[in-house]
């Protein structure tokens, strides 16, 4: 979850509103009053949808905000966060207290990183590693507790050590053995 969440009040122009999403790679942004109270949420669609003209640009985000708005408690579970964003094919959710006040956003890619264990992504960059050193890559690889073990035939003790420290570079590698 994104806490605290960038939001954007009602009367923040459709430009200034593009700018953030744009600049931080949002798909969505929560609109709150001056109380922090989640009152509508602003999409790069809706954006889109709104044009940039120059009397669109300078609008408030208000006009083209949508006041409905699918939020969920802080104190729901992964699960149910989940399920709701599927069911409501929603790409972020607004979480809010009791008194609807915003407290973050959770994406898609927030509710990805809890269901991948790190190994798992320690070992898709490595794999990525050895993919770019190699079109066809002679490997395996497997990791556990960051200790990464890549197992298959190498050319030489040269490509071995080049191997080596290939999967050094990957950031999260706590150690490495190769096995032939």
């Amino acid at each position: 979850m994104t806490s605290p969440a960038i939001a954007v009040r009602p009367g923040t122009t459709v430009r200034a509103a593009s700018a953030v999403l744009g600049d931080h790679g949002f798909s969505a942004l929560p609109v709150v009053d001056d109380d922090g109270r989640l009152v509508g949420i602003v999409s790069g669609a809706d954006l889109l949808l709104a044009g940039m003209s120059p009397e669109t640009a300078t609008s408030p985000v208000s006009r083209v905000m949508r006041g409905t708005v699918i939020s969920a408690p802080a104190t729901a579970s992964p699960a149910e966060l989940t399920a709701t964003m599927l069911s409501q094919r929603l790409r972020c959710l607004p979480i809010v207290t009791d008194g609807q006040v915003l407290v973050g956003v959770v994406s898609r890619s927030d509710l990805l990183r809890i269901l991948t264990p790190a190994d798992a992504v320690l070992a898709a960059r490595v794999e990525t590693a050895l993919r770019a050193y190699s079109a066809s890559p002679r490997w395996t690889v497997s990791v556990e507790n960051g200790e990464v073990t890549v197992t298959g035939g190498f050319l030489d003790q040269a490509e071995r050590r080049v191997i080596e420290a290939l999967v050094r570079t990957v950031p999260g590698v706590r150690g490495t053995d190769l096995a032939s």
